[in-house]
């Protein structure tokens, strides 16, 4: 009787719903702690410089040194003197996206009046997805009551409030957290909508109107926020099949009518993005397994990355990735059989239609197209899995798990998530290009050259950004093949004009690598024996982050004193 006070003592003063009201708290002061913690990744900065709107005035440098602060202003809203001004620069930002970004408008245009009201520094400009994915998660406990009850609903919204994976793009500068919200809110409404057409429960017309218009906005936003959510279309066409078939044409109006206010973007927009945009890039092949296994592994890996890991698939081996997605698919499993023994045979098919037929229509694609689009962007492409999944697990534990495992159950998922989620923030930094501003720093008033082995348009806008407008800096940014033979010309042309040089050697170049170890040594070589006939080295630093883009050398060479 004794040895069971403490647990009883526990239950008296924990339970489901206050445990699931902590994560959600844990979760919201995350957000706003990390906001600016991290520095603004490739495709971070990419964002910024479209929201902007002076992408068409971007320009790959050449082969000379350029000012770097040049490129820092385009990081900026461009000078406005008067509303015409400002009716031009968002008309450019649209034109902008025609050449080739291969995302629709709703984002970028979201984040430029963003923009606009609180200035480009990593937390203001990540702010409104984190605002976005605190609606996300109140939307979560909306739609969780709904199909669950209170309890369930609170739980499902923590599960969205920690997941690992949905808090790193919560603080990502990136179209992915809004989609979620997209999800979320559509799969509420519709269910929703199909419950009302029971005879036996009346709803009033302003009633009717607002579920019917939070469908459509919902569809038309998804779609205007990032095209792959066409999938879920269809997720929610087979939805709607599966529990109401008998008034299918009415939902199909309600989401025709989504589509159908798309279509003045798809006529005069999309069209020139499909003709302009480099579409292959997404689905090329990087391994050398058989087609049918790389399949397989994208699937098991987009899983174990979405549902368990998060952003830690940037850093860990891709056998470890495997291994987790293996996991997920194994639980899932155990979970489903669970439901199904618990005659929970409908709310399960809901959330494996939520949750499972979006990563497997994606893997039918993909293999009828011979593409690989699925494991392409470490599983974001396929974002819109993650509600239906959690679903599933918020489904098991408050349907088949016994009451006195509740608690214990409950806990051990959140506390899991916290901890992966904590982790990934505390102990992988990114304070890259700031650790390059640093050596500027030290002395400050000497002209420094920046020669990086990359024209990556995302290194060289992340180095702009960091890098402060008043410090004398020229960058030679050229291809790994070019760097040695165009740093060798400038030295010689212009004997003198640089007290320092800061070699920046990229992990990762991304445009034009070099393709052998030998290839790449013997250009490192080539680069250390021309500066090393003019300059001394001072100082090597090692630079990494969350990913293999992240990844630099920064070696810093003075003046020779024999100069």
């Amino acid at each position: 009787m004794k040895t069971n006070l403490p647990s009883n003592y526990l239950k008296q003063i924990l339970s489901v719903e206050k445990l699931s009201l902590i994560a959600i708290a844990i979760a919201v002061i995350i957000r706003i702690i990390n906001l600016g913690t991290r520095e603004f990744w490739y495709d971070e900065v990419l964002s910024l410089l479209l929201s902007t709107s002076q992408n068409g005035v971007y320009k790959t440098p050449g082969d000379a040194p350029v000012i770097l602060a040049e490129y820092t202003s385009l990081l900026s809203l461009p000078k406005e003197v008067s509303l015409g001004n400002v009716i031009q620069t968002i008309t450019l930002l649209i034109k902008s996206l025609l050449g080739g970004e291969p995302h629709p408008p709703i984002f970028f245009l979201s984040q430029h009046f963003w923009l606009r009201l609180l200035g480009n520094r990593e937390a203001a400009m990540r702010s409104l997805n984190t605002l976005l994915s605190v609606v996300s998660i109140g939307g979560a406990y909306g739609l969780g009551k709904f199909f669950l009850g209170h309890r369930g609903g609170l739980f499902f919204a923590a599960l969205v409030a920690i997941s690992p994976f949905y808090l790193f793009h919560s603080l990502n500068l990136r179209m992915y957290a809004p989609l979620v919200l997209w999800v979320i809110l559509s799969t509420w409404s519709l269910l929703y909508l199909i419950e009302q057409q029971n005879p036996d429960i009346s709803q009033g017309c302003p009633s009717k109107l607002l579920w019917n218009g939070l469908l459509i906005i919902s569809i038309t936003a998804g779609l205007m926020t990032f095209y792959l959510y066409a999938y879920w279309l269809i997720v929610l066409g087979v939805l709607v099949l599966y529990l109401d078939r008998r008034n299918s044409f009415q939902h199909a109006l309600r989401l025709g009518t989504g589509v159908l206010l798309t279509i003045p973007w798809v006529l005069w927009g999309t069209i020139k993005q499909l003709h302009n945009a480099d579409l292959d890039r997404f689905g090329k092949a990087k391994s050398t397994l058989p087609p049918l296994l790389r399949h397989l592994q994208d699937f098991t890996n987009t899983l174990g990355t979405d549902i368990l890991i998060g952003d830690w698939a940037t850093s860990l081996d891709p056998i470890i990735i495997s291994l987790s997605g293996c996991l997920v698919i194994l639980v899932f499993v155990g979970f489903s059989i669970h439901l199904w023994k618990q005659n929970e045979k409908q709310k399960l098919g809901t959330v494996l239609i939520l949750g499972i037929l979006p990563i497997l229509l994606g893997l039918i694609v993909d293999i009828v197209t011979k593409k690989f689009t699925l494991g392409s962007g470490f599983g974001r492409t396929f974002i819109i899995m993650l509600p239906g999944c959690l679903l599933l697990i918020a489904l098991w534990v408050e349907k088949a798990v016994s009451k006195q495992w509740c608690l214990l159950v409950t806990g051990g998922i959140l506390l899991m998530y916290l901890t992966i989620s904590i982790g990934d923030l505390s102990l992988r930094h990114r304070s890259v290009f700031r650790s390059v501003a640093e050596l500027i720093a030290k002395d400050v008033n000497k002209p420094t050259l920046i020669a990086m082995n990359s024209k990556a348009w995302g290194h060289v806008n992340r180095l702009a950004y960091y890098i402060p407008t008043d410090y004398p800096v020229m960058l030679l940014s050229d291809y790994p093949g070019d760097l040695a033979t165009h740093l060798e010309k400038v030295i010689k042309e212009e004997p003198g004009r640089y007290a320092r040089i800061i070699w920046l050697n990229s992990g990762d170049p991304l445009w034009s690598p070099l393709k052998t170890e030998m290839e790449i040594k013997r250009k490192e070589q080539k680069t250390e024996q021309i500066l090393s006939s003019e300059f001394q080295l001072k100082e090597t630093k090692n630079l990494s982050g969350t990913m293999k883009l992240d990844e630099f050398t920064a070696k810093l060479y003075t003046v020779s004193s024999k100069n």
